[in-house]
């Protein structure tokens, strides 16, 4: 290890003379700077010990000069070789060590400086080599606490052990994982030393360890293996997740039920004879593909997550699942997505499953951050079945419409959504969208003469509000 002064002093061998009353620094030494400059703080960096002879130093004034630039280099002591130009430490560069408070000790002629220097950076060499050895013994516990089952929860506590200090890995702006120091009295209020980790994502990820800490180059290794176990784990994510969508989307379809789906379902980790309820995320277009890797917060480790049109689908048996689509809804705006999340009922049975997620996904039409389904309706009924080409229908029926509105600026499809949220009352519609009642009137007979529905009529008021709810929902 690094030696302090005192022990250079006591080495056997060197026969080094203490000289002065000068108290001796416990610092370790960095290193052993020889000089004859009669100026030599240009050249010294601090934490040094001198060596000289004094060849240079033939007046008092030269002598004290030198020991005062020595001291503001921020070296730690003196070693002046005697017995070649001076027979003794001269009394001036004596008398200003003791004024600057500057160690200062004999070398007889006999000892050579390099000897001095040689035990300096032998013990620096054992040093470096002792760090070594412990960051590679370091780096050997970080691997196994990652791969030995733990994942990086167990990484984290081995390098919070190590540092002396709390560690916490954030995604997204919000904390993902942490371990406390191990050290009691931490400061309550933490600085952060926080490193970028790459994952490939825009999850704005890093690693934070608090001020002060030990052993920084620990930090960097255990950065390079969450590195590559987030990456892992986002590909893991994205594999995963494509195939419960793919079993999902078989028994939304109806193409997969009874006990061949209770147990393709068994398989994905889902217990078909409990209930199980349905959450649904969706986030603005630009994020979606963001969805497939998006690690999910507290309390949703059991949940299988799916991907299936552009959405996130959680499928959870928690009974508390309230509170959990509201720590989810928190979570996904902390880390800046736009979103929704639709709750469907919580059922048991391949049907109930399929019934929750068609649930959940009518409740996004209701556009708040968090949405519950309603009772149970005609309209969810007939979006559950397969067999029913209700897209078909939305689109023969409305697409005039919408062409109809784009070329002209018509307001028809939003006349339309009023006139059957308002149950059918022209008056209310004008109210709501400013307009004259026989504006309303003209704008409901342009629709009848481009759809072939009227509005007014009730068998074609239910057609004309199934085809808009199934286009709220491409």
């Amino acid at each position: 290890m690094a030696i302090p002064l005192t022990s250079l002093l006591s080495a056997p061998g060197l026969n080094l003379a203490r000289q002065g009353s000068a108290p001796l620094p416990e610092t370790p030494i960095q290193w052993v700077a020889v000089t004859e400059l009669e100026d030599p703080l240009p050249f010294l960096s601090g934490g040094e010990v001198v060596l000289t002879t004094g060849v240079r130093q033939k007046t008092a004034a030269a002598q004290r000069n030198f020991v005062t630039r020595v001291r503001e280099a921020g070296a730690l002591a003196v070693g002046f070789g005697v017995g070649l130009t001076h027979g003794r430490i001269p009394q001036a560069f004596l008398e200003q060590a003791e004024e600057e408070g500057l160690p200062i000790f004999s070398v007889p002629y006999e000892t050579p400086f390099i000897a001095i220097g040689k035990i300096v950076a032998d013990a620096l060499a054992a040093d470096t080599y002792a760090g070594l050895e412990s960051l590679l013994r370091g780096h050997q516990v970080l691997a196994a606490a990652l791969l030995g089952g733990g994942g990086i929860p167990a990484l984290l506590r081995e390098l919070a052990a190590m540092t002396g200090a709390e560690v916490a890995l954030f995604q997204y702006g919000t904390r993902v994982a942490g371990a406390a120091s191990p050290v009691a009295g931490s400061p309550a209020a933490t600085i952060w030393h926080r490193v970028p980790v790459a994952t490939g994502l825009k999850d704005r990820c890093t690693l934070a360890v608090a001020e002060p800490f030990r052993q920084a180059a620990i930090v960097d290794y255990a950065q390079s293996l969450i590195s590559v176990e987030l990456s892992n784990q986002a590909r893991r994510r994205t594999s995963e997740r494509a195939a419960a969508g793919q079993l999902l989307q078989d028994i939304t379809r109806g193409t997969l039920d009874g006990p061949d789906a209770a147990a393709r379902l068994a398989s994905a980790g889902i217990d078909t004879g409990t209930r199980q309820t349905v959450v649904m995320i969706d986030v603005a277009s630009g994020q979606q593909r963001a969805l497939r890797t998006l690690p999910l917060p507290a309390g949703w480790e059991s949940a299988v997550a799916a991907i299936l049109e552009d959405r996130l689908v959680l499928l959870s048996g928690a009974a508390d699942i309230g509170q959990l689509a509201g720590d989810l809804s928190s979570y996904l705006h902390g880390a800046g997505f736009t979103a929704q999340v639709g709750v469907g009922g919580s059922y048991a049975q391949p049907h109930g499953l399929r019934w929750s997620y068609f649930e959940a996904r009518e409740a996004l039409t209701h556009g708040h951050r968090i949405n519950t389904a309603d009772r149970l309706s005609l309209t969810s009924l007939l979006l559950a079945s397969g067999d029913v080409p209700l897209a078909d229908l939305a689109a023969e029926t409305l697409d005039p419409v919408a062409a109809f509105d784009a070329r002209h600026g018509a307001g028809l499809m939003v006349t339309l959504e009023k006139y059957l949220s308002l149950n059918g009352s022209v008056a209310a519609v004008a109210e709501d969208l400013q307009l004259h009642r026989n504006t309303v009137r003209y704008r409901l007979q342009q629709l009848i003469d481009l759809t072939g529905y009227d509005p007014g009529v009730t068998a074609d008021r239910v057609h004309l509000y199934l085809a808009l709810t199934v286009r709220s929902l491409r």
